[in-house]
């Protein structure tokens, strides 16, 4: 079973893109970010004819998140305010469409859009810090429901300075600052694996260049997409990878898919041993 994340930056401009690339690479699982439509305008149809179950939380212009399926999506949570009954944030959390999870497959796929932060001194900053917060209450709550889960998206944070082209220069940058690394950590709480680094443990493995500063030219990227598994899914694990292909068409997303290819479920590679 093939689960990828990709941030598209703007689903209806790049539906073309990520048509072909699923067809292409027969994913059965992806999960999108910054879709930027709101729900009525997203091009469910494109998916359905390929076989695709569809859900999202979008709205106009920015964020937004969507759950592409080839496998029925089951028990659909959007936002935090559907996991977590209390909370003196949620209200203002809720505004931007950024998580949405299901069960799919028996796996609780969860596929976050955290913010950007922007600068260390902005108000956008503070609400990526409550936003960590909220993401650790809910990954708490939704990990006691005694199933495997993969959390996956764009999540604006370079773990380690491997993570980052030229660390030196971005020393308590944003995303590369001490603090969103602690709250990120934190809200992983030690239950989650980064997958990638399973597999690809060594540095020049980018999934964003920024527009700017010819980037891609140049090959001065961030890691900043990633997928987690728990302990109880992550050993069905063969492989996990950054698709750099889409970032080289023309008009690309500034991200590049990544994927995680598990033996799932495990009844299915059990039983292969009986014939």
């Amino acid at each position: 079973m093939l689960v990828a994340t990709w941030n598209v930056n703007s689903i209806r401009s790049r539906i073309e893109h990520v048509k072909d690339w699923l067809i292409a690479n027969n994913v059965d699982i992806l999960c999108l970010q910054e879709t930027k439509t709101e729900d009525q305008f997203f091009p469910i149809e494109v998916f359905s004819k390929l076989g695709y179950e569809v859900s999202i939380s979008g709205q106009k212009s920015y964020n937004g998140v969507a759950i592409i399926s080839r496998f029925p999506i089951n028990d659909i949570k959007i936002g935090f305010d559907q996991v977590i009954s209390d909370h003196k944030d949620l209200s203002i959390l809720n505004q931007q469409k950024r998580i949405i999870s299901a069960e799919i497959n028996d796996i609780r796929i969860i596929n976050v859009y955290i913010p950007n932060g922007s600068s260390i001194d902005s108000e956008k900053f503070l609400y990526k810090e409550k936003w960590l917060e909220c993401l650790k209450i809910y990954l708490r709550i939704i990990n006691t429901n005694n199933k495997p889960i993969c959390l996956l998206g764009d999540f604006n944070i370079a773990p380690e300075d491997k993570d980052i082209h030229t660390p030196d220069n971005y020393k308590e940058s944003i995303m590369a600052t001490s603090k969103e690394r602690k709250l990120l950590k934190d809200a992983l709480g030690g239950a989650f694996e980064d997958v990638f680094r399973i597999f690809e443990p060594g540095d020049k493995n980018w999934s964003w260049w920024d527009y700017r500063h010819s980037a891609w030219e140049r090959d001065k990227g961030w890691r900043i997409d990633h997928i987690y598994l728990t302990e109880d899914i992550l050993s069905y694990a063969n492989s996990c990878w950054i698709d750099k292909a889409p970032r080289a068409k023309e008009k690309p997303s500034d991200h590049a898919p990544v994927i995680v290819e598990i033996s799932w479920p495990p009844s299915e590679i059990e039983n292969e041993f009986f014939f």
